[in-house]
């Protein structure tokens, strides 16, 4: 496992003919968009999902700025086949205005080169930056460059999201501040496949505005959820023409299948259970699953094998979204107040957030997966770096189709072992809920039972065993690839401070 330094180093090693020859690629096989900003007036920059903190503070700023252009929707000949092999044409075009949303360092020294260009999530019906959040704090260190794209229809004028949104949430961006975004539009989602090419051919063509003059040597896309399923038909039905655009794939969280490639109002071409990865890539794509995706979201059903450009990580005790991304994560500037905070919720879970708004019938995950996904983004940069791929992880073991085999402690057994199962203090895992609480969200936030102080006892008699076998796991974890150097020497301190054994 290279360390971090290392890492970052051979970063800063890549040259621009890389950026260059990428971006002359994009010529013959992507429109050019139009790129204005950044967008001032109104009530500023609106992304409900997102990070509270002031991003100055870790030496970062935000802007925002609209795009605009001509996209394409498409159909296919032939119905979409499982391993995603997809020929796809043109159906039809329409006219598009959307707006896209940029952090990056203030310092240009500390740009490492790599931009993460995020497909927004609008399952809960308004824009959220889900991977942002889980992942930012690597991000941050590493010096990369973030970029939120409005590409669903759902974020800009207001569609109901996957699971639908509220009245008043309706209007999207464009409705609650039309001062600011009133010359928004979007065609429907059927274009927005074209809408993130083109999103994604921008951070290259026009860095000098977008990012402020920094220059990319690597564009990585990256897909949460509901948008990871989008980024699933995006690589089976457009990478293959659309060389240039992005360097690398995240795909986080996916279920059984992919987006429908075509949707109402033009005609419906849905994509099949299951969705594959397609195996003629020429790109890496990096799959991170959850315990809760693989069973409760089917993708048990689109598991595949590694190839030369296929890599799959499953991670035991974990769910779709967990209580740090869904409460820690905004307010995690790094200092390591929410390490302390995501470790604690362990032992005392909640069962609601968002000041009551949600509230589940039992206590929320609490094994967070954002120190395993902050060291698969690093790897799938460092694979697009030096062509080396990261490990393929253990499966989770399946008893059956709505079930894992578990341990002693109740945890399944598989996947990459996170300290939080390896040297547990709650049983955490990806199911708990079955209910359609919290508007049917609550089942996919996992549950945790914290242990007995007699358990407890049982398993650590005094607060030293506990910190040996929390750092053994750490260490396992970072010497397969699974943890970074950085978040080690954070949990470790964490577990240390704590007052668990004994």
């Amino acid at each position: 496992m290279l360390s971090v330094g290392v890492i970052l180093a051979s970063c800063g090693a890549t040259t621009s003919s890389t950026h260059k020859a990428a971006t002359a690629l994009l010529v013959a096989t992507v429109p050019r968009a139009t790129v204005t900003g950044p967008v001032t007036g109104g009530t500023g920059i609106n992304l409900p999902g997102t990070t509270t903190f002031d991003l100055s503070t870790v030496g970062y700023e935000q802007s925002e700025y609209f795009l605009s252009g001509t996209a394409t929707a498409y159909k296919s000949a032939s119905p979409l086949a499982s391993k995603g092999r997809w020929k796809v044409t043109p159906a039809s075009t329409a006219a598009y205005k959307t707006r896209m949303v940029v952090y990056r360092p203030v310092n240009p020294k500390r740009f490492d080169g790599t931009v993460i260009v995020e497909w927004l999530n609008v399952s809960g019906g308004v824009d959220a930056a889900a991977a942002w959040l889980t992942d930012h704090v690597q991000m941050i260190r590493s010096g990369m460059v973030y970029v939120g794209v409005s590409a669903q229809a759902g974020g800009v004028v207001g569609e109901a999201g996957s699971l639908g949104a509220t009245a008043g949430q309706a209007g999207g961006i464009k409705g609650a501040d039309p001062a600011r975004y009133g010359s928004l539009q979007h065609p429907g989602d059927s274009y927005s496949y074209s809408i993130f090419e083109e999103a994604g051919a921008a951070v290259r063509r026009d860095a000098a505005t977008l990012l402020g003059g920094l220059e990319p040597k690597r564009v990585l896309a990256l897909g949460e959820s509901q948008s990871a399923s989008r980024l699933v038909t995006y690589i089976d039905a457009l990478q293959p023409k659309s060389r240039g655009v992005y360097d690398g794939y995240f795909v986080y969280s996916e279920g059984a299948s992919g987006a429908p490639l075509s949707q109402t109002p033009q005609p419906a071409v849905n994509a099949p259970t299951p969705t594959i990865i397609r195996t003629d890539l020429d790109v890496p794509v990096m799959l991170f699953e959850t315990e809760a995706d693989i069973l409760l979201l089917g993708y048990l059903a689109a598991r595949q094998a590694p190839t030369r450009f296929i890599r799959e990580w499953e991670v035991a005790g974990t769910a779709h979204y967990d209580t740090y991304g869904l409460v820690e994560s905004m307010t995690d500037n790094g200092n390591g107040t929410a390490d302390v905070q995501t470790f604690d919720t362990m032992i005392s879970p909640i069962s609601s957030f968002d000041g009551g708004v949600i509230s589940c019938p039992v206590p929320l995950n609490a094994g967070a997966h954002s120190y395993e996904l902050r060291a698969a983004v690093v790897a799938l940069n460092h694979w697009v770096i030096t062509g080396t791929p990261p490990p393929q992880s253990s499966r989770l073991d399946v008893a059956s189709s709505t079930s894992y085999v578990t341990d002693p402690n109740g945890e399944a057994v598989g996947g990459i072992r996170t300290p939080q199962v390896a040297a547990p203090i709650a049983v955490v895992n990806g199911t708990g809920d079955t209910s359609s609480a919290g508007g049917g969200f609550c089942r996919i936030f996992g549950s945790t039972a914290p242990f007995s102080s007699a358990k407890l006892a049982q398993l650590y008699p005094t607060h030293a065993v506990f910190v040996k076998r929390w750092d053994q796991a750490v260490a396992s974890d970072v010497s397969k690839g699974y943890l970074l150097p950085a978040d080690a020497i954070v949990l470790d301190r964490v577990a240390e401070q704590s007052n668990i054994g004994g």
